[in-house]
């Protein structure tokens, strides 16, 4: 017979029946709960998911804030069998619409906070049939969804049998992240319940040494693989506690938040670690910090060295990808190697090729395309066998990043192997900004790359090539992106060219325009602007 197991009953149940249900769960500026009441809050939301026939291994699409409401239907929607959906909440409607079309959910979770998203997105997925919002307002819907508030669809349920976990296998679907790494294009990875466990005992436990004291607080919001380990997977695995932010993060909120709550394990980004260290917070503002966690993109040491001198916080900067659903590689407690990603975490191997033959790259210093072989990767893409097939190769995981291997066994990352930026550790696809600055009538010709900024972290930059009798605005186009897509994906600056330097065949010869729109563009620590 085929082994059970259910992921929140992992999480949850298993510490309830152990004894431990009056430890903190889950910490949230409203509300606190224990593992006992977080196990009654699941079972609500499962009753009320059962009221709209959810059923197994149907998708459920979440939108909403990092809050009590996300953390159980996350955890109520894997109860249930069914797989769970968080999507971005920086996406404007018509990008989240084209998620919730290809997912194929019918029933849609989001926060008031984001209700103009959501009815946006609504707009271009017809097969919805139910909306759920919190706070008083579901007006606005179209005729075919039928929209209730948080509190009318916990009522729904009431009476409805979900006891027990569904009886899933470790291999069912749980969770799909959708994610533009690798190839460009939004697509869902899928994860099965089993890889939850993977991570949060392979990185949470072995590396990060996550204990029942410990209190996590994360810069990445749930929606995000980062992100969901760091809240859910690594303190529930342990019967720790997960504070959750709802809010934008910002140094101020999170020195408040981490002196509050005493966080023990801060999991950031070098995206926050920069306006951290140059804010005027409390130097003992985490003094209850014993370890930090950086990812997304590569750690400045300059940011490393400015955490550990003037917080006494440590971070650990590593790698993961939406694919692999955690860090693979990493630096360890009191072994870190600033500017490398560190070394492989266990139960993860490595391996570094090159590009062209695919041909394995043993030497030190000798740069090679990232591959990764691990428990925890994802069984393909959604709906993407050519993708899939190009990104999973047997055992193997394709990154697409470039990396060297040195001479003390880390690895340190050089950029990747193709087009792809990240800007603010979210993955941007140039070809997506190109075109959306494309339909504005000024412009003939745009390309799109990624320029460092003073902490050596890559922002978008637009060369653009005017239309005959046209010009280049720079404020007029950032906001011309802005009004159709995410604002992380808005170029930071706009360079003005005569022409694309391209080659005989009339490709764009990227490598020139990065070259040259980093001799225009001035680097800041937070966005840039024309020399």
């Amino acid at each position: 017979m085929t082994e059970l197991f259910n992921a929140a009953d992992y999480l949850v149940d298993r510490h309830v029946r152990a004894g431990d249900g009056d430890r903190a769960a889950v910490l949230s500026p409203g509300r606190a709960l224990t593992y006992e009441q977080l196990s009654v809050e699941v079972r609500r939301v499962a009753a009320g998911l059962r009221a709209l026939d959810v059923r197994p291994e149907e998708r459920v699409l979440l939108c909403m804030v990092d809050d009590v409401e996300m953390f159980s239907a996350l955890l109520a929607i894997m109860h249930l069998g069914a797989v769970a959906v968080p999507c971005s909440t920086m996406l404007t409607g018509p990008e989240l619409g084209t998620l919730v079309a290809d997912s194929r959910a019918r029933v849609v979770l989001g926060s008031s906070t984001f209700g103009q998203a959501v009815r946006g997105a609504l707009q271009h997925a017809p097969e919805v049939r139910h909306v759920v919002l919190t706070g008083d307002d579901i007006s606005g819907l179209p005729s075919h969804v039928e929209g209730r508030t948080w509190q009318r669809f916990l009522e729904a349920g009431e009476g409805m049998d979900v006891a027990h976990a569904y009886a899933s296998w470790p291999e069912s679907p749980a969770l799909w992240l959708y994610t533009s790494g690798t190839t460009g294009k939004p697509k869902a990875a899928m994860h099965r319940h089993i890889d939850i466990k993977m991570v949060a005992e392979l990185y949470g436990q072995q590396v990060l040494g996550v204990r029942p004291g410990d209190r996590c607080l994360s810069v990445a919001k749930l929606f995000f693989a980062y992100g969901i380990g760091n809240s859910m997977f690594f303190p529930l695995s342990v019967g720790a506690t997960a504070l959750l932010e709802p809010s934008r993060p910002s140094p101020d909120l999170f020195a408040r938040r981490a002196t509050a709550d005493q966080a023990t394990l801060l999991f950031g980004t070098p995206s926050f670690w920069g306006p951290l260290l140059a804010s005027d917070v409390p130097d003992d503002a985490f003094a209850t910090v014993r370890q930090g966690v950086s990812a997304g993109e590569a750690l400045p040491p300059r940011m490393y060295h400015g955490m550990l001198d003037r917080f006494g916080v440590e971070v650990l900067d590593g790698i993961g990808s939406t694919e692999m659903l955690h860090i693979f590689i990493s630096n360890r407690p009191g072994k870190v190697h600033p500017g490398s990603s560190g070394t492989p975490v266990p139960g993860y191997d490595i391996e570094l090729r090159d590009p062209d033959s695919g041909g394995l790259i043993e030497g030190v210093g000798e740069p090679g395309e990232l591959y990764v072989r691990g428990e925890s990767a994802a069984v393909g893409y959604w709906c993407r066998a050519e993708t899939s097939r190009r990104v999973f190769l047997g055992d193997w995981c394709r990154t697409g990043d470039t990396y060297v291997r040195n001479d003390d066994g880390t690895y340190t990352c050089m950029g990747r192997t193709n087009d792809l930026l990240k800007a603010g550790g979210i993955w941007v696809s140039p070809t997506e900004v190109e075109e959306r600055l494309l339909a504005h009538p000024d412009v003939a010709e745009v390309a799109v790359v990624g320029v460092p900024d003073a902490d050596d972290l890559d922002k978008p930059v637009a060369c653009v090539v005017p239309k005959p009798g046209g010009k280049v605005e720079p404020d007029e186009l950032i906001a011309w992106c802005r009004e159709e897509l995410a604002s992380f994906k808005r170029p930071r600056a706009v360079v003005a060219l005569e022409e694309l330097p391209k080659t005989a065949t009339g490709k764009i010869r990227r490598n020139v325009l990065r070259d040259l729109a980093r001799s225009e563009v001035r680097p800041d620590s937070s966005d840039m602007e024309i020399k």
